[in-house]
Order: structure tokens, then C-alpha cells, then sequence
């Protein structure tokens, strides 16, 4: 049976087709993949089949994370905003990126991102890969109006050259390896090892303190503090978030309407209005200032306003209600809080020049 014009056409797209799947599997790590191994507390880091995390994209991806050429003034990197000093936040209320710029939400912290389903406060990435490279393009953070600005200051570098080599298998450097080298070296970002850890599965009765017992008492009970309901514990492993989103009552006006409608952003659903990614309580007490508008300062004051149900609106999470908390329990629970403190990851700072 002769060739009718569309096979012969689908014969001749063959080899470019062939040629961009062969393109796309030297975008992936060449060394042997390693596997995290998570601290105490922790589950398994999930890792996509498409970026198997080796030690060479570790390395690309811990230079990339701190090199300032990735902002278009050569003025700020990753780190600017995840500093290791703040257990990877930056301390200020509002993010600012190039040029002082003030952003509209606070900067959470990316200890522990690789397990989340969601990136963002609003949830707009679905990945590590895809939240790596948001902020370089976005106007207010590092301001990169194509992503060939950056990429054209790394192809003028030598190293990089020797660094795209060793994790890709050649020199070329695209926008694909720098979203996976920078979610690899993400990955290793893990902080588990806390008291609560050690007590809970860790079999150190002692490593809490009385009033720490006495907080996760009031942190688990639905009936007192109802923590759990979002910051979720397991069995064998906790997270400290459910990774969903919800509406606690925080940035509403007084007319009832929202200063940020959070996840509305993306998906445009009435009730997703002033809903926002559950954050994770792991190391809490160092990555003040809190909620995702940073506008509460201290952890006593996040207690004191979660036992006031925060600000009524027509999508409250149900979750967010009344609770009664004698000053003791608010004293206790913000004692547990602090046990969450853990250890930081190894290896996680600027590589040395």
C-alpha cells in the first residue's frame, strides 16, 4: 500500500521529533541519583521522575540559589528572600525585591517546600520546578523581563559552563536545567530533629518540657486549640500543615471585603476568596512575622488572634471558630510552638568561591 501524503509527512517530522525528545532527556541529571535521607520526623522526599536529584545538580542548583546575576540589576538572589540567617525567610513583614520594591505577601519560609503539593501562598506552582523560576521574571522580585537576560549573564561564565556540564552532560545552559538544578538543591532543604521530634518519634520522653506537654495538649484538642484540624500530625511523620488552603479571617476589611482574595487568584472560585496555603509550624518561632500579609508580629499575638476567630467573612473556614484558652493554655501552647524549633539542613548556605 503506497504512503498517503500525511504519513509521508509524519516519516519527515520523525527525526525533529526524535530530535526533541533526545534534547529534553539530556535535560535531565546524567550523574547517580542520590537518595535525601530526612531527619527525624520527616517522611521520604518525594522526587519527580523527570529530575532525579544527583550531587552535581545539587551543586549547580546551591550556586544558582545564591548568585545575584539571577535579578536583572545584579542586586539580589534566591537568598534574598530565603536567607539562611532566618531559617529561609527574610524577617520582614513584606518581601522587597529589586530596587526596594515592596511586595504584597510575606515571604514563607522554604524549609520543607519539596513536600508540599502546592507553591505559594495562593498555590499558583504545583512544583518546585515551577516555583523556582517565578520570581526571576516577576516584575517586583527580580524583575528579569525574559528569562534570557539571566541566562545570557551564566553563559558568559565559565564555571557555569564546567557546572551544566558535570550535571547535563554538556555546557548548554537553558531555562529547563535552571528550574531543576534549583528545585534539586531545594529538595536538601529539609529541618526535622526538633524536641517534639525527639519525643514523639524520636522515644526521648524528656525532650519536652512540662508546659511543652501541657501546649500539645492544647494543640491537638479539638475542643481547645484545634491546631490539628490544619497543622496535621502523623503517626510515623508530620508536616505540620495539611498543605490545603483556608480562610482564617486575616486581611479582611472592614466592609467585608479582602486586601488579597489569596487563592480567588488562580482559580477563580467564590469560595477559594481570602483562602491561603496552610503553612507548616515547623520552626515557627523563627520566621516571625506571621500570616501571609506578615502583619502579626509575635506567636502570643497568633494565639490570641486565632482564640478570637479571626475577622467574620462569608467564606470562614469552618474550622476557624471560637475557642476558650485560659492564659495558661495560651502560655503553654506557644511553649510547644517554640519545640518545633529543628535543625538546619547541612551544607545549605553559599557554596564556597
Amino acid at each position: 500500500m503506497p504512503f498517503s501524503r500525511t504519513s509521508i509527512a509524519g516519516l519527515l517530522l520523525l527525526p525533529l521529533l526524535m530530535a526533541g525528545c533526545r534534547s529534553r532527556i539530556q535535560d535531565n541529571p546524567i550523574g547517580k541519583p542520590i537518595t535525601i535521607k530526612p531527619p527525624l520526623g520527616l517522611p521520604a522526599v518525594p522526587v519527580p521522575a523527570d529530575n532525579p536529584v544527583t550531587a552535581e545538580g545539587i551543586a549547580l542548583g546551591r550556586k544558582l540559589f545564591y548568585d545575584k546575576r539571577l535579578s536583572s540589576d545584579n542586586s539580589l538572589a534566591c537568598a534574598h528572600c530565603h536567607d539562611p540567617k532566618f531559617y529561609f525567610t527574610d524577617g520582614l513583614r513584606l518581601s522587597k525585591g529589586v530596587k526596594e520594591q515592596l511586595g504584597v505577601r510575606n515571604a514563607p519560609t522554604i524549609l520543607n517546600a519539596a513536600y508540599m503539593p502546592f507553591q505559594f501562598w495562593d498555590g499558583r506552582a504545583i512544583s518546585l520546578e515551577q516555583q523556582s523560576i517565578g520570581p526571576i521574571a516577576n516584575p517586583v522580585e527580580m524583575n528579569n523581563k525574559t528569562h534570557d537576560i539571566f541566562l545570557g549573564k551564566l553563559k558568559g561564565d565559565p564555571e557555569y559552563a564546567t557546572l551544566f556540564r558535570k550535571a547535563y552532560g554538556s555546557k548548554d545552559i537553558n531555562l529547563l536545567r535552571v528550574e531543576k538544578a534549583l528545585a534539586s538543591f531545594e529538595r536538601t532543604l529539609l529541618s526535622g530533629g526538633s524536641a517534639f521530634d525527639r519525643f514523639q518519634y524520636g522515644g526521648d520522653s524528656t525532650a519536652l518540657t512540662p508546659e511543652q506537654l501541657r501546649g500539645l495538649v492544647v494543640f491537638m484538642n479539638p475542643a481547645a486549640g484545634n491546631c490539628a484540624a490544619c497543622h496535621t500530625l502523623g503517626s510515623k511523620d508530620s508536616l505540620f500543615t495539611d498543605g490545603k488552603f483556608h480562610n482564617i479571617g486575616q486581611g479582611v476589611k472592614d466592609e467585608g471585603d479582602f486586601n488579597d482574595v489569596g487563592r480567588y487568584h488562580e482559580t477563580k472560585v467564590e469560595t477559594d476568596k481570602g483562602a491561603f496555603k496552610t503553612p507548616t509550624l515547623r520552626n515557627v518561632a523563627q520566621t516571625a512575622p506571621y500570616m501571609h500579609d506578615g502583619s502579626i508580629k509575635t506567636l502570643p499575638e497568633v494565639v490570641d488572634f486565632y482564640a478570637g476567630q479571626g475577622n467574620s467573612n462569608p467564606y470562614l473556614d469552618p474550622e476557624i471558630r471560637k475557642i476558650h484558652l485560659s492564659p495558661q493554655d495560651r502560655r503553654d501552647l506557644v511553649e510547644f510552638l517554640n519545640a518545633l524549633t529543628g535543625e538546619m539542613p547541612p551544607n545549605s548556605g553559599p557554596p564556597a568561591k
